[in-house]
């Protein structure tokens, strides 16, 4: 599972350290939780006021209980409340290493009760 959170940040220099330090003690905070597979801090080369905080988990399941954590609501849940309101949690449904073919994988997803046939 994908947890992509965008952020838009002034270019400010005290604005851009204060928003580092938290992001690397929110992602250290999420680090430290089961189910954790990795994380990066990122920003956009063509617009330096926008930032994406990506991390990966092993379900959605591990996510959503890092995110009842204590350390997890105390260094992490603020900064991520900033965050730009759009959807920010995606099941993985395609994966290639350098080199390899990609591998599909099925929808974890329950069906649309109201897209089925004869709804």
């Amino acid at each position: 599972m994908l947890v992509v959170n965008r952020f838009v940040i002034s270019t400010d220099d005290e604005a851009v350290a204060t928003f580092t330090e938290r992001a690397g003690a929110a992602v250290e905070a999420l680090a430290a939780r089961p189910g954790y597979l990795r994380g990066q801090l990122g920003r956009a080369y063509d617009d330096p006021t926008r930032w994406s905080l990506v991390t990966e988990w092993e379900s959605v399941g591990a996510y959503r209980r890092a995110l009842s954590a204590f350390e997890v609501k105390v260094q992490a849940t603020p900064l991520l409340a900033e965050s730009l309101d759009e959807p920010s949690a995606f099941e993985v449904l395609a994966r290639a290493d350098p080199a390899g073919r990609a591998v599909g994988a099925t929808s974890d997803r329950a069906p649309d009760p109201l897209s089925e046939p004869g709804s």
